[in-house]
């Protein structure tokens, strides 16, 4: 498996991105991860912009594996972009 950078924007309340981050954890996969409602206004602000460049609903959980962009928790899309 090649490992690819990858990115989780998400809310610590959400089921579906709490359900991503176990996915990639139990896959062994390194992720980093931003909880977009516990930032401060400004960076809060600054990070939402970012994910609207990649998904202009700006939904959660927002993943973006290497240059690949998923919506949602999609295991399926998820291993396919992991190489899994």
């Amino acid at each position: 498996m090649t490992e690819k950078e990858t990115k989780i924007y998400s809310l610590s309340t959400c089921s579906h991105c709490k359900a991503a981050k176990k996915f990639l954890s139990e896959c062994d996969v390194e992720y980093d991860f931003v909880d977009v409602d516990k930032l401060a206004k400004k960076e809060r602000k600054e990070v939402i912009e970012d994910i609207k460049e990649l998904n202009p609903r700006c939904s959660f959980p927002t993943i973006k594996i290497g240059e690949r962009v998923i919506v949602g928790y999609k295991e399926d899309q998820i291993k396919e972009a992991l190489g899994l």
